[in-house]
C-alpha cells in the first residue's frame, strides 16, 4: 500500500473514532439531561422519560430536537423557561466532555 493510501486510511480512522465519541458524548449529555428534566417534572418513571430524550435527538440534526423535547415537557407543567434548559445543556455537555477527553 502506498503511503498515500496508508495516510488516507489513517484519516478515515481517525474520523470514525471522532465521530463515535461525538455521539457517545452528546448521547451521555441527554441522558443526564433527561435525568435532570424528570426530577424537576417530578416524574415517576425517570428512566422511560430518560430514553425519550435521549430518543428525540435522533429527529434532525443538532441540539433543537431535544431542546423541544424537554421545553415542550416544562411549558406542560409551567415550569422554567428557555434560557434554563439551554444552559443546563451547554453545562451537562462540558461536563461530559471532561469525562471523554
Amino acid at each position: 500500500m502506498s503511503s498515500f493510501e496508508d495516510r488516507k486510511k489513517s484519516f478515515e480512522n481517525k474520523f470514525a473514532r471522532d465521530e463515535e465519541v461525538r455521539f457517545k458524548i452528546f448521547a451521555r449529555r441527554n441522558k443526564l439531561l433527561g435525568e435532570w428534566a424528570a426530577t424537576k417534572l417530578n416524574i415517576e418513571d425517570k428512566q422511560k422519560y430518560i430514553e425519550d430524550v435521549i430518543k428525540s435527538d435522533f429527529v434532525e440534526a443538532g441540539d433543537d430536537d431535544v431542546f423541544r423535547k424537554v421545553k415542550a415537557d416544562f411549558d406542560n407543567k409551567n415550569i422554567s423557561n428557555d434560557q434554563e434548559i439551554r444552559n443546563k445543556m451547554d453545562e451537562l455537555l462540558e461536563v461530559v466532555k471532561k469525562d471523554f477527553l
